[in-house]
């Protein structure tokens, strides 16, 4: 039987890029048997240095640090426009942003050089594209329109090719074509909120240190970016992001500023003004025989608190261990007994963060009552426990649960 690749990746994006990398790199599967498919292939790092910022940026933690180091990019990451933070500080509408009742956690606390980077959505496409060149990987463009599930094999029709692999794995993001292809059902729930996201320059400077408030609307975010700028992500009803948008740039920053309760003083826009819906999405399941769905493909999950690329990595190097066990044991890599051993491990992980994500947006972020006041409440009570903070912060760095050998 000719087979093409061993793994073919759907998706040329951050997530589907990592797999495909670590697949060929730590797996085993060796120089040109990881091919990645998708309609545009990714911008070479030199032509993304040239361009403006990309506004969706990602807060990668530790532990995406770690696999992008497996994964030969990380090194370019952080040499093209990336921050790092040192702290968090987090508070209620409730309370003033500077002061004892605001939740700081700081990486000295517990050792660490910094508690992540910020890193744009096309730096670190790009660096994962000149890792998968470098380590064999084929990327070939073209769309996806139909896939065949035979026993031995999985036909990929892609473009004017049709191409034989042992296993497909859908990083083709919320609205995956491999999952649809495949039969994979998803259960979408829609939070009514849009987050708006922009640059934006301020008064004071921002301290290497990501700032987050809760509205009791929604949420905001501001993530330090080089040159003094940060980033936003402004969570709010979908009504009031609307009016929001169409509102004149200074009516806005008097919003944003209010908002934000004055924290880093005067703020003004420094680009457009881009809007994401919000909802949270979980597939019915990861795998099928000689398919793996990865990264958004298989669980979406609310911004707040800024998880959705590092779950995404993390189901890559996961993936990557099963595969690579699987090899030395010489089964197939698309029999569904192997794939299952994914997603057994990714999805209880993936659940419990997103189950808590959903506790932060609806007792802190949107949340009235006795319970969401106790919540709110407690936020002191936290930053005065030392073995509180440390649990949040190693959860929020990737440095707990059950983590895949390149995030160790």
């Amino acid at each position: 039987m000719n087979i093409d690749y061993d793994v073919a990746v759907v998706g040329a994006g951050p997530i589907g890029l990592a797999t495909a990398v670590l697949l060929a790199r730590q797996a085993g599967f060796g120089s040109a048997r990881v091919a990645v498919f998708d309609r545009r292939i990714p911008d070479s790092l030199d032509r993304v240095r040239e361009l403006p910022m990309d506004l969706r940026v990602f807060a990668l933690s530790r532990a995406s640090e770690k696999i992008l180091r497996a994964a030969d990019a990380w090194a370019d990451v952080i040499a093209t426009r990336a921050e790092p933070f040192e702290r968090m500080q987090v508070w209620h509408a409730d309370v003033p942003p500077h002061g004892g009742d605001a939740l700081v956690f700081d990486a000295a606390e517990i050792g660490e050089r910094d508690l992540g980077v910020i890193a744009e959505n096309n730096v670190l496409q790009a660096a994962l594209a000149g890792a998968a060149r470098r380590a064999g990987v084929q990327l070939v463009a073209g769309d996806v329109t139909a896939l065949d599930q035979e026993r031995d094999a999985a036909v990929l029709h892609a473009g004017e090719r049709q191409v034989r692999v042992r296993l497909v794995v859908g990083a083709d993001g919320a609205q995956s074509r491999v999952r649809e292809l495949a039969g994979l059902s998803a259960t979408r729930t829609d939070y009514g909120q849009t987050a708006i996201v922009a640059m934006v320059s301020t008064e004071r400077s921002h301290e290497h240190t990501a700032w987050q408030r809760f509205l009791g609307d929604g949420t905001l975010a501001f993530l330090p970016l080089k040159d003094a700028h940060s980033s936003i992500v402004w969570s709010l009803p979908t009504a009031r992001a609307e009016m929001l948008l169409a509102a004149t740039p200074a009516a806005f920053e008097r919003e944003l500023e209010k908002d934000f309760d004055g924290a880093l003083g005067k703020v003004q826009l420094a680009s457009e003004r881009l809007k994401f819906p919000l909802w949270r999405l979980s597939a019915s399941a990861y795998v099928t025989e000689r398919v793996a769905l990865v990264g958004d493909a298989a669980h979406v999950v609310h911004p707040l608190a800024g998880q959705g690329a590092n779950l995404g990595l993390l189901d890559a190097a996961a993936l990557a261990d099963v595969l690579a066990e699987g090899l030395k044991a010489r089964e197939d890599p698309g029999a569904i007994r192997l794939l299952r051993r994914y997603e057994r491990w990714r999805r209880s992980e993936n659940d419990l963060m997103s189950g808590a994500i959903d506790v932060f947006d609806r007792l802190l972020a949107r949340g009235t009552g006795r319970l969401a006041t106790f919540a709110q409440r407690g936020m002191p009570w936290v930053n005065r426990s030392t073995l509180a903070k440390r649990v949040f912060i190693e959860r929020a760095m990737g440095l707990a649960g059950e983590l895949p050998a390149a995030a160790r």
